[in-house]
């Protein structure tokens, strides 16, 4: 009886969490074959014989086998260190919301905030948007004195879609007291990267399939380029915290750079389109689709390329510490498809640590929640970079495997 009250309240407050934004828009489908003709000939030319649903899923299965060669790049050779004002960025219209951002802006006029360093560089992944293309991640340097005795190890941090520029920086501040340094990465349109004529990161996630594709290639890349900048500085060892859409850039950034050996996924999914289908917060997306006549397998589909699963063989082949952390009652990665990763985790073998969380997506971040997931991450964290110190170094691995300049 408990446990369905229980229930009941988590799904209620879950849900008024996911309707409280009033500025999600439904934009009709796109297929967005542009965004992607630079590296599938299928994308480029178009095909009479095919319809789009067709020639899309051609792309898909086209990029999928050459996935190494989609996901490399080539090294930015402009990185540099920025200080600035941190700023919120958010992306929801609520009045709290607004008020804090001004409060914000007038702190930093005034000098009442300090200063703080990004790192920026131009992606190797270039999109329609300037902004978007020059990469932004707070840098937190661990105190040298936390890191004495061991090698030099670093994380980066993804937060989830949607996130404001703050999101995640207290995970940040508690992995700098282990001894271990933390670049908060924004994800493609987000905060500082996000085009002026969006209020949300809409085209991180969105139903023009071929945008949606290319923002997750970009997100891969920026990380495996901030190992690349990371391992100028003396760096060792690695490790990627990703939440939500977060996690599905880390683990896929993961699975084709073999330097990142600890990996947290917060809220994790097997299938990109399954979530965009089934999950509450894109609902303004699935209509989209549904106008166009399109179901949830031929959505799967379309998403193959920005889909875990697709590379969860080549996650597998070389060791990590991992974690996945779930939640009971989660309303946008719906509890079945985070099953289905502990699931395949299993199949293949794979060294994980589940844990669960009795609340919801967006309730993970409410009191007491936030607190029983930071102790999940951080102790894990903690745990995986002792362990990872303790071993023998590691021989040098390849940073990424060459490519022609785009």
């Amino acid at each position: 009886m408990l446990s369905r009250l229980y229930a009941k309240w988590m799904y209620s407050w879950e849900t008024a969490l996911t309707t409280r934004d009033t500025n999600r828009i439904v934009r009709p489908l796109e297929w967005g074959f542009d965004w992607l003709q630079d590296f599938s000939p299928l994308a480029l030319a178009a095909n009479p014989h095919l319809s789009d649903y067709d020639r899309m899923t051609a792309v898909n299965r086209d990029i999928v086998v050459r996935a190494e060669e989609f996901y490399s790049y080539e090294t930015p050779t402009d990185f540099r260190l920025e200080r600035r004002h941190p700023q919120l960025y958010p992306t929801n219209v609520r009045p709290e919301t607004l008020q804090e951002d001004a409060e914000l802006r007038r702190q930093a006029e005034t000098g009442e905030i300090e200063a703080a360093d990004f790192l920026r560089f131009t992606s190797p992944i270039r999109t329609l948007y300037p902004e978007n293309d020059q990469v932004n991640a707070r840098w937190y340097p661990a105190h040298p004195d936390t890191q004495k005795g061991k090698p030099k190890q670093a994380i980066i941090v993804m937060p989830q879609w949607n996130a404001d520029a703050f999101s995640h920086n207290a995970l940040c501040t508690l992995f700098n007291s282990f001894g271990i340094s933390c670049l908060r990465l924004s994800k493609p349109y987000h905060d500082v990267r996000r085009p002026a004529e969006l209020e949300r990161s809409d085209y991180a996630v969105s139903a023009n399939v071929g945008r949606t594709t290319e923002a997750c290639r970009q997100a891969v890349v920026d990380i495996r380029s901030c190992i690349d900048w990371l391992e100028t500085q003396g760096y060792e060892q690695f490790g990627v915290l990703g939440t939500s859409l977060g996690s599905c850039y880390a683990f896929i950034a993961a699975a084709f750079d073999q330097r990142l050996q600890v990996c947290a996924f917060n809220h994790a999914s097997t299938w990109f389109g399954d979530v965009v289908w089934a999950g509450q917060s894109t609902r303004h997306i699935r209509a989209a689709f549904e106008q166009a006549g399109l179901t949830q397998d031929q959505v799967r589909e379309i998403f193959s390329i920005v889909s875990p699963m697709s590379y969860m063989d080549r996650f597998a082949t070389k060791p990590k510490r991992v974690l996945v952390v779930h939640a009971t009652y989660d309303l946008t990665f719906p509890l079945k498809y985070s099953l289905d990763v502990l699931t395949n985790f299993d199949a293949l073998k794979i060294d994980y640590v589940s844990k669960v969380l009795p609340c919801g997506h967006y309730t993970t971040g409410e009191t007491p929640y936030k607190y029983l997931d930071g102790w999940y991450l951080g102790s894990f964290i903690y745990q995986s970079f002792k362990r990872l110190a303790q071993t023998k170094t590691a021989p040098s691995l390849q940073s990424h495997a060459p490519v022609n300049a785009r």
